[in-house]
Order: structure tokens, then C-alpha cells, then sequence
């Protein structure tokens, strides 16, 4: 998904699910922030403390970022979540062994996630957190059917249009691009747009919110997707889940998105059209400021980096890429500062998904088997 339904949607649902104004925007800006969080490393102060950040995504090739595609820190954590076969704990589903791997909507293994996020609302990052749950719980509709490592189901054949035959423009740019060696596709796109890991192969399909569109996967399947239905229902659970966090129950009854509201969420995506999704998230931000839905209006702003960025209040730097080589002055303000637990709670989300409950899906080991080649060719 983009920043018109990770920051405009998210803010929308968690107003709608009972959070004021401010704790909506620390939980939407933390769900976009995922997509914008792309540095790592030590964070060095004049008074000789370090702080220790992750990256939750990469946007520009960096050859030290290379052996990351494969693995599980970044892209299944964060971006496709396994999804198990949509099977509860102590199952598998029958056939390959990349079947485990492949994101799933609304999953168990996603459920469990959330359920978790609950559990630990006493945490002083849990708003931020919740942010982070709920970019990668909304990610397994969008990127249900993919998965974050390097495999061949990820790979497009043909590109569908929204009456089934071949978009023969998506597919030529596909085709165009694949054509081209792999270190000119390294240089000039996204790293997951450079191998068969993620989406890339179907461009950016999955996450436009208006979009009706199919392809023939790498396994030569036939799938159809209805995004402006899929991004809807993500968008139901998100709220019910966002209640339940409320009430600090995972099993609450909860009543979800208001009718109304509903109503006016399903219309902004099937209308804004515009392919920029810059432009899209400014309309939803207008509709969110003229008062659309029924918390009235508001004002809601994001800055990804440079100045009045969380960043920026944090640290002082307007530097989009870190050198690592920084010293940054210290003021005791960053300890309570956005982007200081912004990034605790990335730490933490980490921790839980790689560390706790990936292994009770039995996950862990397949993703190790596959940096081995296990998995390669299946």
C-alpha cells in the first residue's frame, strides 16, 4: 500500500475507532513511517552516548543491503508477513514449502500479531507500535499472494486489466525492465523492485487502492485482484482491531467502521484515480480537513524527512541518508522524542515477529533453509 491509505486511511480508522486527534496521528504517521525508515545503524551523540536504530525499508540500492533481500529482517517483518496458508499454529499447508512463506490476508499469523500489539499497551512506544501493526496488518491484503524473499511465484508472466485480458502497456514496461541486466536494474529501481522478491514484477499494482487488475504469477497461476475491495475490508478489520485495542481486550465485541463513514472510505478510493500517490494522499488530507467523516474535521499532516520531521525534532538533521559518520547533539528531549520510540517500537515489532512468533508457525527454519537454497527452485 501507499501513503494514501498507510497515513490518510490509517488516521481516518483509528479516529473512527475511538482515538483523538493526536493519538490518530502519532498512529498513522508510525504506519507510513515504515515505508520512509530506511537508515540503520549507530547513532552517535556529543556526550558519547549511542543509540542503535533499524531500518524497516530500503529505497535505494546500497550494495551492503544486498544480502538483506533473503533474509528475514526487513521485508517479512515489516512487508509480507507470512501468511501460513491462512492455517492456525501447528498446521502447514499441503504442497511446497514456499506455501508457508507467501503473505496471506488477515492470517492467524497476522491476527496473533495484533493480539500481541494488545497485550503490550503498557509499553511507553505502544501507540507507535500500534502504527507499525497495523502498516504490516493492512500489507497482507495488498501483498497477499507474494512473498519477501527471492523466489520464482513473485515473477509476472503477463499483466491483467480489470477485464482480464493483457495490459499490454504494464506488461512491455515488465518485460522492458527485466530485459535489462541486473545491475542496471539494481542502479536506477527500488531494491525490491530488482529481483523476483516482493511485488516487484507487477510494479506497483498491489498498493493503488482504485486499481482492478490480474496476472499470471511465476508458477504460471491466474490471479485476480479487486484492490478498492480488498483495501475496504482491510480497512473494516483495522478498526475492529483498533477498538479491541481500546477496550485492551483482543477478544472485545466491537461494532467496526460506521456505515456512513464506510460509505465515504469506499468512495475515495474508487475515485481518486490519479496514478501519483502524493496526489491522492493531499485529497484524502482535504477530505480529512473539509470534514467528510463524522470525528469532523481536522488537520493532519506528514513529513518523511528533513525540517519539523520526526526526525528533525529528534536529531536536528534535515539529511534524508545518514553517513554514519554524524555526531549529533544531545538534548534530553530526544529520549521522549517521536522518532526515539518510533524506533523502539520497530525494534520491538522486530523482535516479537523474527524472534517469537514466526517460530510458532514454524517459519523461522524454512526462511534459514532458504538463504541455503532449500527452497530456490520449489
Amino acid at each position: 500500500m501507499q501513503i494514501d491509505f498507510h497515513h490518510g486511511t490509517t488516521y481516518v480508522v483509528a479516529r473512527l475507532a475511538g482515538f483523538n486527534h493526536n493519538e490518530a496521528s502519532i498512529i498513522a504517521h508510525s504506519a507510513q513511517y515504515v515505508d520512509d525508515s530506511t537508515n540503520a545503524g549507530a547513532i552517535r551523540f556529543n556526550n558519547g552516548i549511542h543509540f542503535h536504530r533499524i531500518s524497516s525499508a530500503h529505497k535505494s540500492f546500497d550494495y551492503r543491503n544486498f544480502r538483506q533481500l533473503a533474509n528475514y529482517q526487513v521485508w517479512l517483518p515489516f512487508h509480507f508477513l507470512p501468511g501460513n496458508g491462512g492455517l492456525p499454529p501447528g498446521q502447514s499447508p499441503p504442497g511446497r514449502p514456499i506455501d508457508k512463506l507467501i503473505c496471506y490476508p488477515n492470517s492467524y499469523v497476522a491476527q496473533d500479531m495484533v493480539r500481541h500489539c494488545i497485550l503490550c499497551r503498557r509499553d511507553p512506544f505502544h501507540l507507535y507500535r500500534l502504527g507499525i501493526v497495523m502498516h504490516v496488518y493492512a500489507d497482507t491484503w495488498a501483498h497477499q499472494g507474494f512473498v519477501g524473499i527471492n523466489h520464482r511465484i513473485n515473477q509476472a508472466k503477463l499483466i491483467l486489466d480489470s477485464q482480464g485480458k493483457p495490459d499490454c502497456e504494464s506488461t512491455q514496461r515488465v518485460r522492458r525492465y527485466f530485459n535489462k541486466s541486473l545491475l542496471q536494474r539494481l542502479a536506477s529501481l527500488f531494491v525490491s523492485e530488482a529481483l523476483p522478491l516482493g511485488h516487484g514484477a507487477v510494479l506497483s499494482n498491489p498498493d493503488k487502492p482504485f486499481l482492478k487488475w490480474g496476472y499470471i504469477n511465476g508458477l504460471g497461476q491466474r490471479i485476480e485482484r479487486d484492490n478498492p475491495k480488498d483495501f475496504l475490508e482491510a480497512a473494516e478489520h483495522m478498526c475492529r482491531w483498533m477498538q479491541r485495542y481500546r477496550a485492551g481486550d483482543p477478544a472485545a465485541s466491537v461494532t467496526g467502521l460506521p456505515d456512513n463513514d464506510k460509505a465515504t472510505i469506499e468512495w475515495l478510493m474508487r475515485t481518486l484515480t490519479d496514478k501519483s500517490r502524493k496526489n491522492r494522499h493531499h485529497a484524502w488530507l482535504a477530505a480529512i480537513q473539509a470534514g467528510k467523516f463524522s470525528f469532523g474535521e481536522a488537520a493532519v499532516t506528514y513529513i518523511a524527512k528533513g525540517k519539523d520531521s520526526w526526525k528533525y525534532q529528534a536529531l536536528g538533521t534535515e539529511n534524508e541518508k545518514d553517513t554514519g559518520q554524524e555526531v549529533f547533539f544531545y538534548n534530553t528531549h530526544f529520549l521522549n522524542s517521536h522518532w526515539k520510540l518510533f524506533h523502539d517500537a520497530l525494534q520491538a515489532h522486530r523482535r516479537y515477529i523474527v524472534h517469537d512468533l514466526m517460530p510458532r508457525y514454524g517459519i523461522i527454519e524454512m526462511v534459514r533453509n532458504k538463504s541455503r537454497g532449500s527452497l530456490a527452485s520449489r
